[in-house]
């Protein structure tokens, strides 16, 4: 069995008081920084403005962004880590790393995904 690179998922949320423009260009710029570092981004999920469980720094609501990615180096996720933490655009972060039952889950939703279309034109 072949030795692949780890698969991790980043979920997101930035200050919903930014504009369209501002808020993907911070999508950009997170992506570009996992590719800049050698990373390979999958799937970026843009989820849209959601009512937050609890207010975070007095607000009530966020963007959402989940990203799927996979990476080499472990000490990339730190520095990432830290990079996510020091913008004051997003107010809260989680990277989690995949294990066997993530990626079969993982894999599961992508073929859903994938099929969907095409049973939706089948019944059409």
């Amino acid at each position: 069995m072949a030795n692949q690179s780890p698969m991790y998922e980043l979920m997101y949320i930035i200050n919903p008081v930014l504009n369209d423009e501002q808020t993907k260009d911070i999508v950009q710029r997170v992506t570009a920084f996992i590719r800049e570092n050698g990373g390979d981004v999958q799937e970026v999920v843009e989820m849209g403005s959601q009512r937050l469980a609890y207010p975070i720094q007095k607000k009530r609501n966020g963007y959402y962004i989940n990203a799927n990615f996979s990476h080499e180096d472990g000490d990339f996720i730190a520095k990432f880590d830290r990079a996510l933490r020091i913008n004051d655009d997003i107010m809260r972060h989680l990277i989690l790393r995949y294990d066997a039952k993530m990626m079969r889950h993982y894999a599961q939703q992508k073929s859903e995904r994938a099929n969907a279309p095409a049973e939706a034109e089948a019944a059409a």
